[in-house]
């Protein structure tokens, strides 16, 4: 790259854009995104990722070569135009940007944060063949999601004129939200019922915010509101309200989406002691309920040598929580390697950062007690990796006699979860599949009521965020050829 060219120099982005050749754009270093320090950090709940100056995005956005075939897209699940808004940022067209990406997404500032981007956009850059870091396509998605909010002024997208039609939506979390902004588009009045007391689902029960503040979530709920999407709280459809109730509003759909909430446990000795529980019952209760925050009374307990069982981005959340909670000692058990490890490996990292020990290649057995009932310590299987299983990750297998015993006085449980079974067990005339989640068509995410249609985590057992909104995304656009159809047909 030229040296003339200099982020201190009078007019340096527009002499990039002029003298910068593809070569020279590729010869540009990924942007490194500032963070909180590790030993401050987990003093407090701030945001570790802080986000980019104006001058580190325009920089970064330089960097991408607007294929003409852009495979980022394929990878993206709600199909973002990702060129567009990257290249609004390298023209510093900020509100520009923010336009594009709400023209696809009703959570860029949620997504910008929690997307696996290196798995799904950034897997697909063209860099990766080029042997070279991909474009920050998650960290251009923030910037430019964060930068529309400092400023005050909304990237509302275009919504059609009020059809006179009405759909109901089951629970608020990423899928819901996207359906709901995508129906809102199309002239819909959209109604949200959820059964807690505040809006957003996994993103405010299950996600700390340390790593997606409350705040950001509760900007684009105001987003949608403005776009007319109405928000009822304390409602649990199926005991607040039954599916009757619902349809005989007149509402023209339902599409459900209440989530994979019910944790599981191993089923293995001392499970049932006290000090022992799941990530869901954890994070809810300090992320959502307030625990351990000064005014609020939720009781959670605080260990000083903490495990949590598990290797995906929920145990990633659990054992860093658990730092904040005052824990001295928290240990990460994954009965395989670290190379397999479905979490992030940003998170991974973090939390290593922030005196995680983990304890891969073992899994637990028994949890043992003490005379008051509470979990003292840990029995722990030593594992090997054997052949590759289903998932192509190898299988782990028990190392025979190799047992070793760790001393713990609280145990997070976080190895899957299984769908909400409310809204399968009350609606008659809904398929359930042998995993307990709503059996739907692949194509069109309808259930086997022609009027339903389902998606997130109901129907996949556990997914990203982003996999989520693909399916509120595909769901919506499927309800509303139907309704159309239906009515068209008298």
């Amino acid at each position: 790259m030229a040296d003339t060219i200099s982020p201190r120099d009078a007019g340096w982005r527009e002499d990039l854009r002029k003298k910068l050749s593809a070569k020279e754009r590729t010869s540009i270093p990924r942007t490194r995104m500032t963070e909180l320090p590790a030993d401050y950090r987990v003093t407090c709940n701030g945001e570790v990722n802080q986000g980019l100056s104006q001058e580190q995005a325009v920089m970064e956005a330089t960097r991408c070569l607007d294929c003409p075939d852009p495979q980022c897209v394929t990878g993206c699940p709600v199909g973002i135009n990702i060129p567009g808004f990257i290249k609004n940022i390298e023209r510093e067209n900020f509100h520009d940007a923010a336009v594009v990406l709400k023209e696809t997404s009703a959570l860029p500032a949620v997504c910008g944060r929690v997307c696996p981007q290196e798995r799904q956009c950034e897997s697909k850059c063209i860099y990766n063949k080029m042997k070279k870091e991909p474009v920050a396509i998650g960290y251009l998605e923030r910037f430019a999601a964060d930068t529309e909010r400092v400023s005050g002024v909304a990237a509302r997208p275009a919504c059609e004129a009020p059809n006179g039609m009405k759909v109901a939506v089951v629970g608020s979390g990423p899928a819901s939200l996207s359906f709901a902004g995508d129906m809102a588009k199309r002239g819909y009045e959209v109604h949200v019922f959820e059964a807690l007391h505040e809006i957003g689902g996994v993103l405010k029960y299950g996600i700390p915010e340390f790593r997606l503040p409350n705040e950001v979530v509760d900007v684009e709920i105001r987003a949608l509101e403005q776009m007319g999407v109405r928000f009822q709280t304390d409602c649990v459809v199926g005991k607040t309200l039954s599916y009757d109730d619902i349809m005989n509003e007149g509402f023209d759909g339902m599409f459900v989406a209440s989530g994979a909430g019910l944790p599981r446990f191993m089923g293995i000795p001392g499970e049932n002691l006290v000090g022992v529980m799941s990530s869901n019952e954890y994070l809810t209760r300090v992320n959502l309920m307030g625990a351990g925050r000064p005014g609020w009374a939720t009781p959670v307990i605080r260990g000083r040598r903490v495990a949590v069982i598990g290797g995906g981005n929920t145990a990633m959340d659990s054992c860093r929580t658990a730092r904040r909670m005052g824990a001295e000692e928290v240990f990460i058990v994954y009965r395989r390697s670290e190379a397999e490890m479905p979490a992030r490996v940003e998170e991974v990292r973090h939390a290593k950062e922030e005196g995680v020990t983990f304890l891969t290649l073992h899994n637990p057995v028994e949890y043992l007690g003490d005379e008051n009932g509470r979990v003292r310590a840990m029995r722990l299987q030593q594992m090997e990796l054997g052949e590759p299983d289903a998932s192509g990750r190898r299988s782990p297998v028990a190392v025979e006699g190799a047992i070793v015993e760790v001393e713990v006085d609280e145990v997070i449980v976080s190895v899957g979860v299984s769908p909400n079974p409310l809204i399968p067990n009350s609606v008659e005339g809904l398929e359930v599949t042998r995993r307990g989640t709503l059996a739907v068509n692949d194509e069109t995410l309808q259930t086997t009521l022609p009027l339903v249609f389902a998606g997130g985590d109901i129907v996949r057992g556990g997914a990203t965020v982003i996999l989520a909104m693909g399916d509120g995304r595909k769901a919506a656009a499927s309800m509303d050829e139907a309704i159309k159809a239906r009515r068209s047909n008298g």
